[in-house]
């Protein structure tokens, strides 16, 4: 059966119907579930609950919204809500899987730990750490401590799971910021470009003119295009236009319906345009593309 008819299924924890309290969190070792599944977690979503993997070691194979990559631990994959992900590991493939809703974090925390936050989840990815780095080891100290904690005879109403939990949040989320200071970017303009992708995620589909967001962030459509290129490469307009393409391409490899209401839902009058705009592109037809997946 060819993906694009494939149903993908939602779970807070794959494989089980039963779902995580609003105010819970989840820690688990990879192969607990994994050796169910002979080592491969197929394509599924999570619906307002945020995932991080965390691999000390051994071969991670992953999809992220269809984008597969191959990577080697030590590695943190970085999993927002309503991403669809796959996984396979094998028998050597050593660390955690931490699940929460993010009241779980934030509730009666620090501004500093919903920033870290929004920042961390902002787009799927992989951040890799150096084997036997400071960072490296902070780090998988915080999920094993966290996976002991959650397991403890006492842990029923503990706040340390959480502290933990808070901890791995912030500093996955500092790492990542020190990546993109040592490229250069400073916290300013990272501020401005990050407001600028919310802004994307958020209005992709309404078709806002560029000029409609650099007036939501105070910018001129000149100094927006300055900054989406230096941060990026890429002009604000072409960032718009991948981001639209992306949801394009998820839509037809799983949603199951007629090309012209895909248009529609993604903000196209002409299913004629859209056609062309996505052709544009990927390379070829949204018919051709569906094709292809089967």
């Amino acid at each position: 059966m060819s993906s694009r008819k494939r149903k993908i299924p939602a779970f807070s924890l794959y494989g089980e119907s039963s779902s995580l309290a609003a105010d819970m969190l989840h820690v688990e070792d990879i192969q607990s579930r994994s050796t169910r599944y002979r080592w491969e977690i197929e394509a599924h979503v999570h619906h307002g609950l945020h995932q991080v993997l965390w691999a000390n070691s051994g071969p991670v194979e992953l999809s992220l919204d269809g984008e597969r990559q191959t990577c080697s631990g030590p590695v943190a994959v970085i999993i927002p809500p309503g991403v669809v992900h796959a996984f396979r590991f094998s028998a050597a493939t050593d660390g955690y899987v931490l699940t929460f809703n993010p009241r779980a974090v934030l509730e009666g925390d620090v501004p500093a730990t919903g920033e870290a936050l929004q920042a961390l989840f902002r787009a799927p990815g992989v951040l890799a750490f150096e084997p036997g780095s400071p960072a490296t080891k902070r780090l998988a100290g915080l999920f094993a401590d966290l996976a002991e904690e959650f397991v403890a005879p006492d842990a029923a109403g503990s706040p340390v799971p959480l502290w933990l939990a808070r901890s791995i949040v912030w500093r996955l989320a500092r790492q990542g910021a020190r990546r993109n200071s040592a490229a250069g970017q400073s916290r300013a303009a990272q501020a401005l470009y990050t407001r600028f992708l919310m802004l994307v995620e958020a209005h992709h589909r309404e078709h806002w003119p560029i000029q409609r967001y650099a007036d939501k962030l105070g910018l001129s459509t000149a100094r927006l295009n300055r900054l989406t290129r230096a941060e990026s490469g890429h002009s604000a307009l072409e960032l718009l236009q991948d981001r639209l393409a992306r949801e394009a391409c998820r839509r037809l490899t799983y949603v199951a319906a007629p090309i012209a209401v895909l248009a529609a839902e993604l903000g196209f009058d002409d299913p004629a345009y859209f056609c062309r705009f996505f052709k544009r592109r990927i390379g070829k037809s949204p018919r051709a593309f569906r094709q292809s997946l089967a």
